[in-house]
């Protein structure tokens, strides 16, 4: 049966239609915002994955180059390889306000997978794809605490606006994804340009009041072709055991918690389920793992006690402290900019290289072939946490974390035509215990800084934290590993003096006022400025002269017409001048030159040799130019390259001459003078005229 429902938000006419393809998924709906459609399913096998404690949920985004007209550009001009990055941040984007939503002992495998089918370059797919998967999961028979919907917030000449185009994505100065259910924001993710934490709040609860319209059609529609839920029993606890465990466990668990060392505690939690395994192997020798559940149950509810009850945290700092900071610059002798940032338990290692246009990321898309001259790159090697694991490509949560902070420092950064450099930065963390991305933030403020790279202003990061019981809500400064795994909120938030340029946000529980929001925005602010003060006592301000390890780029404005002329038949005049200097050059359609090279001297020749090429002549100037053609009536000399004009015998010399070829024969330099330039450009020049200014003749 087909159904199809239609909402009108800002204008813009979403439908969900349900019932025509992917009949055979567990929940399948085609979402359709004009031109752009997606195709979004769900399905969730029906056997029990056994031994886990965890959701087995993978969300895969994908973009078909079909959908925009496109061919793909890999070898195989096909889909389907690895993902994008963008495929990636979306997916994971998708996955987090979804899963929060599914009981907490549902371990069924289940797999969303949204398809981009048609795109017009106008309609966004990203907040379609929730909002899409949200509906897929509600008519499906999988449990779910929706529905969730979506909407894109932006701020356009002050005007807040939900489903902006990409047009008025590019003009604005707020842009937000929110997402949430009825009654609560569950996620956000976006950036700002230097926006204060009041304009972030309205746009925030703006994009949840905009948004419940497509709650509304995702209830309409499962009411009419909904499925019935599955019934998940609620797992029957065996109170006699957790007792047990608790009575064992939980002193050893208490005197762990007053540890403030992350790796001491990991050692002392090792411990204490070391211990009480073994004192309860005679009446529980076969329940090990469940053993091991039941005191990271126990864990948790200390965690909470202790903050909420008792008033402190784990490692002793009153709620609003931040750890303490240590920021150094020029760590590494050879690269461009270095810093390493360490807050507490976390360290970053952050690392600025300079390049030419030629090394800027070329990104191909349904959006558009794009080239990105800023790239933010995060790695998180397995003994940051003190693990042993298989080196491997960057998974979803490296790629997230590097787009995080490459949001949180592009609004510092200047235009391309005032820093014409392609710009790489690179964290690697060398400690984590809690929010390394926020930490990359400010590790690459110092780093730019470092590199010399003219940045606005420094750019700090803080995680904020949460924990709820109802009744009593505690707001938490930097948080901890610890914190945030038994946590209610994982709040980053990114900017600079002046405001935010960057956050991201997922909630754990059912609800958060505007009031707890704006005052953990209101938080995250003090916390921000502390860090700046501390970042302050390594660098100011970006240095005033580059690395010498760093290219060195000059640019140069040359009229359209003469672009031909440096590149030369098949480019072999530019390739030349390249050769020559060893410089790179760049030349856009405009005329702008870019002439890049690790030597001045290389630098200096390759501006002359263009200046050269496209030097025009001058009536009244002298020029030593080359005899290229010998005529009866004269000599045609070419006196700047590309350019000739005529010697007629009648100005040769001062005396009569009879013939060319008694005063010059061709590959002769020869100095004239430009007499005079016609309206087509033909060139008279004059020897004589030339002798008469030069007393010293040729």
């Amino acid at each position: 049966m087909i159904k199809n429902i239609t909402a009108n938000i800002n204008n813009k006419i979403i439908n969900i239609e349900t019932g025509r393809v992917g009949r055979q998924s567990s929940g399948g709906v085609v979402v359709t915002m004009g031109g752009t459609v997606l195709l979004v399913t769900v399905v969730s096998t029906n056997e029990k994955r056994e031994g886990i404690d965890f959701l087995p949920l993978t969300v895969d985004f994908q973009e078909m180059s079909y959908a925009a007209g496109k061919i793909p550009g890999n070898f195989f001009r096909r889909d389907m390889g690895r993902p994008s990055e963008k495929e990636m941040l979306t997916s994971r984007l998708i996955d987090r306000p979804l899963r929060p939503l599914f009981p907490d002992n549902y371990n069924y495998e289940t797999q969303v997978i949204t398809s981009v089918l048609s795109f017009d370059s106008e309609n966004d797919p990203e907040p379609l794809g929730i909002l899409g998967a949200s509906a897929a999961i509600m008519i499906s028979d999988i449990p779910f605490a929706g529905p969730v919907g979506s909407v894109r917030v932006c701020r356009v000449n002050g005007e807040l606006i939900v489903f902006p185009n990409f047009e008025e994505q590019e003009m604005s100065d707020i842009n937000l994804i929110v997402a949430g259910t009825k009654d609560a924001i569950v996620m956000v993710e976006g950036q700002g340009s230097f926006v204060s934490e009041d304009d972030m709040l309205e746009a925030i609860f703006f994009g949840h009041e905009s948004l419940q319209p497509v709650i509304e059609m995702q209830k309409e529609l499962s009411e009419q072709v909904g499925k019935e839920k599955r019934s998940v029993p609620a797992e029957e606890k065996d109170e006699l055991f957790i007792g047990r465990v608790k009575s064992i466990g939980e002193p050893l668990i208490k005197e762990l918690l007053s540890q403030p060392e992350k790796t001491v505690r990991q050692k002392m939690r090792s411990d204490a389920i070391n211990s009480v395994i073994e004192s309860l192997s005679g009446e529980y020798g076969d329940r090990g793992k469940e053993i091991v559940e039941a005191i990271y149950d126990l864990e948790k509810k200390l965690v909470r006690h202790i903050i909420l009850e008792e008033g402190r945290r784990i490692d002793g700092r009153s709620f609003n402290e931040v750890r303490p900071i240590e920021a150094v610059v020029g760590i590494l002798p050879r690269v461009h900019g270095s810093a390493l940032f360490t807050r507490g338990e976390t360290q970053a290692m952050v690392l600025t290289t300079l390049g030419t246009e030629r090394d800027e990321q070329k990104i191909e898309s349904i959006y558009g072939d794009s080239f990105r001259k800023f790239t933010f790159h995060y790695n998180f090697p397995p003994f940051s946490v003190g693990e042993a694991k298989r080196l491997g490509a960057p998974g979803r949560r490296e790629i997230g974390h590097g787009a995080l902070a490459r949001r949180a420092l592009l609004p510092v950064l200047l235009e391309k035509d005032d820093f014409p450099y392609a710009i790489r930065v690179v964290s690697e963390i060398l400690e984590s215990n809690g929010s390394s991305s926020m930490a990359s933030v400010c590790g690459g403020s110092l780093s730019l800084m470092d590199a010399g790279v003219p940045i606005k202003d420094s750019v700090a990061g803080v995680a904020m934290g949460l924990v709820s019981s109802g009744e009593k809500t505690v707001i938490l400064t930097d948080i901890i590993g610890d914190e945030d795994h038994y946590g209610d909120m994982d709040f980053k938030v990114a900017g600079t003096r002046d405001g935010i340029t960057a956050l991201q946000m997922d909630i754990k529980i059912g609800g958060l006022s505007r009031e707890i929001m704006g005052k953990a925005l209101q938080q995250a602010k003090e916390g921000r400025m502390h860090i700046l003060d501390e970042m302050a006592k390594a660098i100011t301000q970006s240095r005033n002269e580059l690395s010498k390890y760093a290219p060195r780029i000059v640019t140069m404005n040359v009229k359209t017409d003469k672009i031909r002329e440096i590149i030369g038949p098949g480019g072999k005049t530019i390739k030349h001048i390249s050769l020559e200097t060893g410089a790179q050059i760049n030349i856009d359609d405009d005329g702008k030159v870019s002439i890049a090279s690790f030597d001045s001297e290389g630098t200096e020749k390759a501006i002359e040799m263009i200046e050269d090429i496209v030097r025009e002549a001058k009536v009244g100037e002298l020029y030593t130019g080359k005899v290229v053609k010998v005529m009866d009536f004269g000599a045609f000399v070419e006196i700047l390259p590309g350019t000739e004009g005529l010697v007629h015998i009648s100005q040769l010399a001062n005396e009569r001459i009879k013939k060319v070829t008694d005063v010059l024969k061709e590959g002769d330099e020869v100095l004239v003078k430009v007499l005079e330039i016609d309206d087509r450009g033909k060139i008279r020049l004059s020897r004589k005229a030339a002798l008469g200014e030069n007393k010293d003749g040729v």
